[in-house]
């Protein structure tokens, strides 16, 4: 592979004997990950059903290799929200942040959604999760991986990181940041890369990084930890970044992080200030473990009991509007134990409000809260983010198929299914969720036996 020459000269530089070793990295293949959602099933219990022969990626504890040749995307259970496809990698950042229940996590530069499935995993349907790109078109992405996990507690927006930094200041518990960066891991993989980085070079990318972090600190609580990381290699906006970072604010301190077999530390003679704290970073080179590549950190901020602690943001705005006596009905038939004082009805649909969920009108957002479907004449139509967010048990009329079952994949191309005797015998008429096994895929209605397809259209199988 023909890399930029100026690339090879800095690479050089930073690797010196070791540069040979990251060259021949270029030889081999890439590698291939997915990452268990343990919201919706343990690694144990994937691990007896899992299709693919898996290898562990020994920094993420839900994360595995998988061979080239297998299609996980074309499978019913990535369809059921059971797995995430990532590079290896890329599960560091989010694997390592610390989120305990209840928190309030902020994913900045979100899309198209890895990190933050990982987030809101971690989170157990518990705090809340915003979820931000401020792009709109890789934000709808973002919303689709997010409602397939199952997420019922995030916020999806579509802002530029200083508006939200006037809404939420002092607001969250942990704060990521994947920034966009230069892609110098991404080369191996994407070797179109290679022009854009000779096009853009690393300065571009520094002035967002900056930028992006200039908002994130004032959005940080006192006690709360920003994770960063990067898919580049770039000194300039690895460790250089994090002591731009530091400078922000004297109460930030940086963490250490795990020293996983392969990961080398962060180089404070990278740096400008020669900040030997910065060898508790984290750098992920190709030729030193089966991944790409990447930068992580993570700092905290001190509680400085000497600064004023910003006023607290406002509370959600709910509407005066009040659910139908269906849609009433059909939410206490299921098993799940709603408030029913967190219901918001904007027009004729229903949203399931976080009890954290902040004010968010004026905002871009492309989600807020569980939509739980639409309020029709007579009936309450229920969505497929609520199907997705659903267990088997908790629905009081399911159609159960089997992986090997053809009229699963039918289901997921939209098609009209029949059902069994026996199956009819043991479901009732009216909606129904579908599911592969025990994992939901979306709704029918079913009518003698008929199963009219209620699979969202644009999730369709192709």
């Amino acid at each position: 592979m023909e890399l930029p020459v100026a690339f090879e000269q800095k690479m050089k530089e930073m690797l010196g004997p070791d540069y040979e070793n990251y060259l021949a990295s270029f030889e081999c293949e890439a590698h291939q990950g997915l990452r268990v959602n343990t919201s919706k099933i343990s690694v144990e219990d994937f691990s007896k059903i899992s299709p693919y022969e898996l290898k562990p990626v020994p920094w993420c504890p839900n994360g595995f290799y998988y061979e080239k040749t297998e299609k996980p995307a074309k499978h019913p259970f990535y369809f059921a929200g059971l797995y995430y496809i990532q590079e290896p990698s890329a599960m560091t950042t989010a694997s390592l942040l610390p989120i305990e229940e209840g928190d309030v996590v902020l994913d900045l530069c979100a899309a198209p959604g890895g990190k933050s499935t990982e987030l809101a995993a971690k989170l157990n349907g518990t705090g809340l999760l915003v979820t931000n790109d401020i792009s709109n078109s890789r934000a709808k992405a973002l919303l689709k991986n997010i409602e397939v996990f199952g997420v019922g507690n995030a916020l999806v927006t579509s802002e530029p990181p200083n508006e939200l930094a006037k809404r939420f200041p002092s607001f969250f518990d942990k704060i990521l940041i994947d920034a966009p960066c230069s892609g110098e891991g991404m080369f191996r993989k994407q070797a179109n890369m290679t022009k854009a980085w000779e096009s853009n070079g690393v300065d571009l990318f520094v002035g967002l990084q900056r930028s992006i972090l200039k908002e994130a600190v004032t959005m940080l609580k006192p006690g709360g930890t920003i994770i960063y990381s990067t898919c580049t290699f770039s000194k300039e906006e690895n460790e250089q970044s994090i002591e731009y970072l530091l400078s922000l604010d004297d109460s930030l301190r940086i963490v250490e992080l795990p020293m996983i077999d392969g990961f080398d530390t962060g180089h404070p003679e990278w740096g400008n200030t020669a900040n030997e704290q910065l060898t508790k970073c984290r750098r992920l080179w190709p030729h030193r473990i089966e991944g790409e590549g990447h930068f992580v950190a993570m700092v905290r901020k001190e509680i400085d009991t000497a600064k004023p602690i910003h006023a607290p943001v406002m509370e959600y705005a709910f509407s005066k509007e009040k659910l139908s006596k269906e849609a009433e009905e059909f939410i206490r038939s299921l098993n799940y134990p709603f408030d029913m004082s967190r219901f918001d009805v904007q027009k004729e649909r229903v949203f399931y409000i976080p009890k954290q969920m902040p004010y968010v009108k004026g905002l871009r957002i492309l989600r807020c809260g569980l939509y739980m479907g639409d309020m029709k004449k007579n009936r309450f139509e229920p969505s497929q983010s609520l199907a997705m967010f659903l267990k088997a048990s908790e629905y009081p009329n399911v159609v159960r198929l089997t992986v090997e079952d053809d009229r699963v994949i039918k289901y997921l191309k939209g098609e009209t299914i029949e059902l069994s005797e026996e199956e009819e015998k043991q479901t009732k008429d009216g909606m129904c969720l579908i599911c592969v096994m025990d994992y939901p895929l979306g709704f029918g209605k079913l009518n003698r036996g008929t199963v009219k397809n209620k699979y969202l259209p644009g999730w369709r199988w192709m």
